[in-house]
């Protein structure tokens, strides 16, 4: 008997126009890395920060709010009035974070605190603020952990803890939100922006480290954002090829 093989489908699917992407964080480092791509992609970036985004040309006239992530009611508050002000909402790039390094017994309560509430409890509440807007137009949430939300260190317990729980939290999120939003956990490794800056010497990247150019890790969140429809990137590592943290 003789079978006829049909030729594979090889048609490639267009990608997802990027669209309105609220970027937290926005004010520098990853965070501003990726509203710059989403805006040279031809999106329109929607920033949030607890200081003022200031002006560059290459985010024009985008939108901005000023929000402590810290301050969990108030910054949905403030998500609701920007996208209430601007309407409508494509997807969603959690990246701004904080750290406070020393042993758990050193380090004040408050400040061991604040560093959950905003990566952990912060990132939960701009995703809860934006959930109504990215469920009707079936858009895309990136939660930004780390290496160290793998992988533990010493005199990093606040960081682990609240990047252990953006990796608990992403990967139930994408069980729970299945064929309406589509989620991505993006795991970067050190970069090379401000956010080391004021530690003591010793939680500072040594003189020989190689950090990651936020702008390529940018890139790998919009193409993240741009699958096509009915296809996702659930989780990403994106790292420098000597990151002393991964694996």
């Amino acid at each position: 008997m003789t079978r006829t093989l049909s030729a594979p489908n090889t048609t490639s699917r267009a990608p997802r126009p990027v669209g309105t992407v609220l970027v937290t964080g926005a004010a520098s480092g990853l965070g501003r890395a990726v509203a710059r791509a989403v805006a040279a992609a031809g999106g329109r970036p929607l920033l949030l920060d607890r200081v003022p985004v200031e002006p560059d040309p290459e985010l024009g006239d985008a939108p901005s709010v000023v929000a402590d992530l810290a301050d969990l009611r108030g910054s949905e508050a403030a998500i609701d009035r920007l996208l209430a002000d601007v309407g409508g909402l494509d997807a969603v790039v959690t990246a701004a974070g904080t750290d406070r390094c020393g042993p758990m017994a050193d380090v004040p309560a408050s400040e061991w605190e604040q560093v959950i509430s905003v990566n952990l409890l912060g990132t939960a509440a701009v995703i809860r603020a934006a959930l109504p807007a990215l469920t009707a137009s079936h858009g895309r949430i990136v939660t930004v952990a780390s290496t160290l939300g793998l992988r533990a260190l010493s005199d990093a317990s606040a960081y682990c803890a609240s990047k252990f729980g953006v990796v608990g939290m992403t990967r139930a999120l994408a069980a729970e939100l299945a064929g309406r939003v589509g989620v991505t956990l993006l795991v970067p490794g050190g970069m090379d922006t401000a956010f080391f800056d004021g530690r003591p010497a010793q939680y500072k990247p040594g003189p020989d480290a190689k950090l990651n150019d936020p702008a390529e890790v940018a890139d790998a969140v919009l193409y993240a954002l741009t699958r096509p429809e009915g296809s996702e990137v659930r989780e990403l590592v994106v790292c420098a090829s000597t990151e002393p943290s991964w694996p």
